[in-house]
């Protein structure tokens, strides 16, 4: 973590280079280091990572055109509401002009502003807003909430159920990839959720603000399929569940069979990673920041169980206790993946090279997760 804060200009400040996944992933780790050791060299970390990313990523590249926030809010106001209008994704090339055709593989490497990218950035604000019980960082994560919602929800045809764009313009305007991310919906909806539980935690007694944009994206999750042979999208479910029993045990949701639904959904890819012995492969032929994620995951299975354990009867969390203890036969896998990757001829590989900055950031997540999975 100490190289990546050199590499990327944030210890000592230098010129940013900001990515919003890892960062989010890094804002938590800081914060989880500064809550279990009160250092506030960790804390000051974290929230200068957080102006780092706004004032980077909340305005327009220095390539472009364009200029100033991408909200178009005056400098000062800008600075007070940077999320107000999202967040760019950070990719190194500019994004594709209305003109330009669609060149899928091209599209990765592409800016823009994406969905599953803006939520993990709202949960990186609420963890912040815990932690230094500062109401600022979740006002803009609602900021940032209400602008994703007013921009990626649409229909498809008029009168059918709603749906999220993947990823859209740099300035919201248009869509890039029309089509919608498998877990965008349930991401949205807990993330949503954990924002107006976080406000509540720091200041009791707080309106709800997401109320509506709540209702919606429960009504996109209703019947979804979550079952996925994807790491980084098992350690996703995974990481949802370890969120969703902790807003029941605080009370801001209540519906066990939800989260049996995340739980159940994740069996299926756990079980065939196992059998199908991907972990097996030498490092060139893996990709580490997707495997990590399913790591950091797993890692959760524990804070569901700790969660739900004197719910049982209140809730009727006993099918899902079960299902933890299916998923908790998997934790060795977690174990495995961060073996492999904290051995350092490992990271040699030319695959973890090539997105070195994530696979640090994820594998410090993965070994210190709980600034990252607890609130």
């Amino acid at each position: 973590m100490q190289d990546f804060a050199r590499r990327t200009g944030l210890e000592p400040e230098g010129s940013p280079r900001r990515y919003l996944w890892t960062d989010a992933h890094a804002v938590c780790y800081y914060l989880g280091r500064y809550r279990n050791g009160q250092d506030e060299s960790d804390l000051e970390l974290a929230l200068r990572l957080i102006e780092q990313v706004h004032f980077t990523l909340g305005r327009f590249r220095p390539d472009d055109e364009r200029s100033g926030w991408i909200s178009g809010l005056s400098e000062e106001e800008g600075r007070e509401r940077p999320t107000a209008r999202g967040l760019r994704i950070g990719k190194p090339l500019p994004e594709r002009a209305a003109e330009q055709p669609y060149d899928a593989g091209l599209e990765w490497e592409r800016d823009g502003q994406y969905y599953h990218y803006l939520t993990k950035w709202m949960h990186a604000l609420a963890q912040a807003g815990r932690v230094t019980e500062d109401m600022r960082y979740i006002e803009m994560g609602v900021d940032l909430a209400l602008a994703a919602h007013a921009a990626f929800v649409h229909e498809l045809y008029r009168g059918q159920r709603k749906r999220l764009y993947w990823k859209m313009s740099v300035d919201l305007s248009r869509p890039l990839v029309p089509s919608m991310g498998q877990h965008d919906a349930l991401d949205g909806y807990l993330t949503f959720v954990e924002l107006d539980a976080a406000g509540e935690a720091v200041r009791p007694g707080r309106r709800k603000q997401l109320v509506v944009e709540i209702s919606e994206l429960a009504m996109m999750c209703r019947g979804g399929r979550w079952e996925t042979d994807d790491p980084l999208g098992i350690g996703g479910l995974l990481f949802d569940g370890a969120r969703m029993a902790q807003l029941m045990r605080e009370g801001a949701l209540t519906d066990a069979s939800v989260l049996g639904n995340i739980l159940r959904a994740a069996l299926p890819g756990l079980e065939a990673t196992r059998s199908g012995n991907p972990l097996e492969r030498g490092a060139e032929q893996r990709l580490a920041f997707r495997e990590l994620g399913m790591a950091i995951g797993l890692k959760g299975v524990s804070l569901v169980r700790e969660s739900l354990l004197g719910q049982a009867d209140v809730y009727g969390n006993t099918a899902n206790m079960r299902l933890v203890q299916e998923l908790m036969r998997y934790l060795p896998m977690s174990e495995s993946i961060e073996s492999f990757w904290s051995r350092r001829e490992n990271r040699q590989a030319s695959t973890w090279e090539a997105h070195q900055d994530i696979n640090d950031v994820m594998l410090a997540t993965c070994i210190e997760p709980q600034g990252f999975l607890r609130f």
